[in-house]
């Protein structure tokens, strides 16, 4: 279980208000086989009520040298979001086997879970996965074609987050955005971007949930 603080300026011109997100991210099937599902569920916190959804996407990096096979696992809205804790559980199928080299299935991907309002990526969440078999005779010596019913996966406990500021209030316009401080949603990440992330600092506070799902 990893624990996850995210604290953004709210863009409204009056007055100024600061939206806190304690964000805990759990999963409830680690270790699991290659094949299942991912299962977790996440708590947040927010201090201003949301108009609108928040977006969660799930995306699978298998080769961090080509973007164009990362894989989309599931994305899921969440909202309205009220003031409070709210929790959801959050379930997305496993990457197509037959989308990933076979030189890149054995040893370590990325599990990347990204947030955004309006359309505008606000947090990115990135875990390393190891992946290898079952027992330890496949281990020293695996086949040479890959037996995914045998593959195991564990994810790690220390994710590397990413923050954007973003305009919560007012959805950004296509020409100054940037300049404004507000981070469009990006495209699919890679595991580059795991490399230098900003780490939030953990607590192990307990939260009550709203129960959103």
């Amino acid at each position: 279980m990893s624990i996850v603080t995210i604290r953004v300026r709210c863009s409204k011109p009056s007055p100024p208000k600061r939206l806190t997100v304690h964000q805990n991210v759990e999963f409830l099937n680690n270790p699991a086989r290659f094949l299942d599902p991912y299962r977790f569920r996440v708590t947040f916190e927010c201090i201003a009520p949301l108009k609108d959804d928040l977006e969660w996407r799930l995306i699978y990096v298998s080769s961090p040298g080509n973007e164009e096979l990362d894989q989309e696992l599931d994305d899921c809205l969440v909202g309205p979001v009220p003031v409070g804790v709210n929790s959801f559980e959050f379930e997305g199928v496993p990457p197509d086997p037959s989308k990933i080299p076979p030189e890149d299935v054995l040893g370590v991907a990325a599990l990347i879970l990204t947030g955004s309002y309006k359309d505008q990526e606000f947090v990115r969440v990135g875990y390393y996965q190891n992946t290898e078999y079952d027992n330890e005779e496949m281990m020293r010596d695996p086949p040479q074609k890959i037996m995914f019913e045998r593959l195991t996966r564990e994810m790690n406990n220390n994710p590397r987050v990413t923050r954007f500021q973003i305009k919560w209030d007012v959805s950004p316009s296509s020409e100054g955005a940037a300049a404004a401080g507000a981070a469009a949603s990006a495209a699919v990440p890679s595991a580059d971007d795991l490399h230098s992330p900003e780490e939030d600092s953990n607590t192990n506070a307990p939260l009550k949930s709203n129960g959103i799902s």
